[in-house]
């Protein structure tokens, strides 16, 4: 294969759902796996609900409410904490004290996606991080602007945007953009714009995947197999 061959792969997630991060772990495995391939990973948007107001839902009342009963929730946390902890996340769900509304993490990672190679790649890892292990609010402006700081972000360009609306409708488009495109769950992993990867699948089937469609385009075949 031609070593310079270049791959894009759009992450459709949403930074409150556990199965993204696991995704993310796994997609990094996958990556180690495909050889000669020069992968150029982007994170998109997506909300598993919307509806949720500005300054977030108090966390157990919210699960409770979506799940039905205690014993439920508690199931679902151990099977949680069991696949973490096979790709090295320490899920802390217990400690999560507030469902937030993602759209402003979303905007930050949109303006992070400009601001340097990686950074949106950081501000995406951090971001899971300070949710699921560290319990921290991630609807929360400040919570926002230091993750921006430790990915590397011009804080003073987030601290100034983020009272405002810019970018508000781009991202709320691009979701509804995934949602036309047949999106109905993440993480979503979209090879090349056109080959969809559904779900926070084996290392090995994103590797294949990652592959095949990298092969197809070295070839020049990649629109004829479109």
């Amino acid at each position: 294969m031609d070593n310079r061959t270049g791959v894009s792969v759009d992450v459709i997630s949403d930074v409150v759902c556990p199965w993204c991060f696991v995704g993310q772990k796994r997609l990094d495995r996958a990556l180690e796996m495909v050889d000669g391939v020069e992968v150029d990973v982007r994170w998109r948007p997506y909300q598993l609900d919307p509806s949720i107001p500005p300054g977030g839902l108090e966390r157990k009342s919210y699960m409770l409410a979506k799940f039905g009963s205690e014993d439920r929730l508690r199931q679902m946390h151990t099977s949680l904490k069991e696949t973490g902890a096979q790709e090295g996340i320490a899920f802390a769900l217990d400690a999560i004290e507030v469902s937030p509304n993602t759209l402003d993490a979303h905007r930050v990672l949109r303006w992070a996606g400009s601001a340097g190679p990686g950074v949106q790649d950081r501000l995406a890892r951090r971001l899971f991080e300070l949710y699921f292990q560290e319990g921290q609010n991630i609807g929360d402006a400040s919570v926002l602007i230091d993750a921006a700081r430790e990915a590397g972000m011009d804080t003073a360009v987030v601290e100034t945007l983020l009272p405002t609306d810019a970018d508000r409708e781009a991202v709320q488009e691009e979701i509804a953009t995934a949602a036309r495109m047949g999106v109905r769950g993440v993480p979503c992993f979209l090879i090349e714009g056109k080959y969809a990867v559904m779900g926070a699948q084996d290392p090995g089937v994103l590797a294949d995947a990652i592959r095949q469609v990298a092969e197809l385009k070295a070839r020049g075949e990649l629109e004829a197999a479109s």
